[in-house]
């Protein structure tokens, strides 16, 4: 997988309103809005691979990156609270 500089860009940038978004919508992971945003940069790089690979389109240019980009943000805020609450939400 090749990426540009500009790609990169737009995943951190992404990254970063799908980790303020995925904070918004799973409240109380107690992260704040640096963990949040680091959670969703991990989630658009995950989103970014992963949706493509499994040809699922919901929209079109930035904001089928955003949407994509918050769900693999919520989806590692729930992992990542059931491994710091022990298994329960």
């Amino acid at each position: 997988m090749q990426m540009s500089g500009q790609g990169l860009l737009v995943i951190l940038f992404v990254g970063l309103v799908a980790g303020w978004l995925a904070g918004k919508i799973v409240r109380g992971t107690g992260f704040g809005i640096i963990g949040d945003i680091i959670v969703g940069i991990l989630g658009a790089f995950i989103a970014g691979w992963l949706f493509p690979t499994l040809h699922i389109h919901l929209a079109s240019g930035i904001v089928e990156e955003i949407l994509f980009s918050a769900i693999g943000a919520i989806v590692l805020l729930l992992i990542v609270r059931l491994i710091r609450t022990g298994g329960r939400f």
